[in-house]
């Protein structure tokens, strides 16, 4: 990997605590960048050496951080809410960053990054169940609110940053640190996962996160333009993901293929719960994993992507495959004993 793509470079970076920052941020490090943090008052930020500058601020809602702007080379955007309740949770947290954002984009004007590198989703693009995978040249057909939310979000900054954005949207990504997929990692510990729909395979793609990183670091070089979708470059079933996870537990789980109208019936009752919940007891509790949202995705056909983009015009190489990957993956959760 060439290093001189951030040396020295200033790189102002949101989601840099997070489960995908936390790979890209050692990353540029590495590399030589001088890096700053965007990041909430709550974030954890001791595992970082000084030389990373910390600015604790609220993206949807502060302008405090307008010299952060006007002194940085390149912006990286991976902060965002995976797990809402509906239009409203990814309204106020997704879009709501993002309009701030990109009148900080403004302001700063001439004086602000040359790089803008935004983190969508492949919820975005919609859903594929070819194995060429769905290209960046067809239009976004969103089932979810938060696939609405990241076509929002990138129309947002594409009006703000113009040619400096690039916009990459990965499938679903994973590796050890993930909290998201853990519930399902601990239910095949115990012998058992759920994959949606009976009678098909349900193809996706998958990344690993520190390949993800990598796609991070690529998009920084001068000639990336325009939207990127990712992958590792194969399409699995969703049952051959949990089947590896399974073999790196060194365990044997029995996979159901569960019928979409009782999973849409768990999501509502997962939902409304939390509603409930939220509404009576806890006013910002945030969204269950799996809920109606999550539901709207699951019943498609399938999320395949083709990486082909990428691989041609930044020589993007995944480094991790499925079983390399997972094997990270559950080392690494249990080396902080959560499996």
């Amino acid at each position: 990997m060439n290093y001189d793509i951030v040396r020295n470079k200033r790189v102002l970076v949101t989601g840099g605590t997070g489960f995908v920052g936390s790979r890209v941020v050692p990353l540029l490090l590495r590399a030589g960048a001088q890096v700053t943090l965007l990041c909430r008052k709550s974030s954890h930020t001791e595992n970082y050496p000084s030389s990373v500058r910390v600015v604790r601020t609220d993206l949807c809602k502060s302008q405090d951080f307008l010299p952060a702007f006007c002194e940085c080379d390149i912006f990286i955007h991976m902060a965002a809410l995976l797990f809402g309740l509906g239009w409203q949770d990814y309204l106020r947290a997704n879009c709501g960053a993002a309009q701030n954002l990109a009148s900080m984009l403004r302001a700063a004007g001439d004086r602000g990054p040359k790089r803008v590198i935004l983190v969508s989703s492949l919820a975005a693009a919609g859903p594929c169940d070819s194995n060429e995978g769905r290209s960046e040249t067809e239009p976004c057909e969103p089932v979810s609110a938060y696939g609405w939310s990241k076509v929002l979000t990138e129309n947002i900054f594409r009006a703000a940053a113009q040619d400096r954005l690039v916009i990459l949207r990965p499938p679903i990504i994973y590796g050890s640190g993930d909290l998201g997929l853990l519930p399902v990692y601990r239910g095949l510990a115990r012998g058992v996962g759920a994959v949606p729909g009976i009678g098909r395979r349900f193809p996706v793609s998958i990344l690993h996160v520190d390949d993800m990183a990598q796609a991070v670091f690529l998009a920084c070089m001068d000639k990336a333009r325009g939207v990127y979708h990712l992958s590792d470059g194969d399409v699995w079933g969703m049952a051959d993901f949990y089947q590896a996870a399974a073999k790196a537990m060194e365990r044997k789980a029995y996979i159901f293929h569960l019928p979409l109208w009782f999973m849409g019936l768990t999501a509502m009752a997962s939902s409304g719960f939390a509603q409930v919940v939220r509404a009576i007891l806890a006013p910002g509790k945030r969204a269950p994993n799996w809920n109606l949202d999550k539901f709207r995705e699951a019943r498609q056909c399938g999320w395949v992507a083709s990486n082909r983009r990428i691989v041609e015009e930044l020589g993007f190489r995944p480094t991790q495959n499925l079983q390399s990957g997972m094997a990270e993956t559950i080392s690494g959760y249990k080396s902080f004993h959560l499996l």
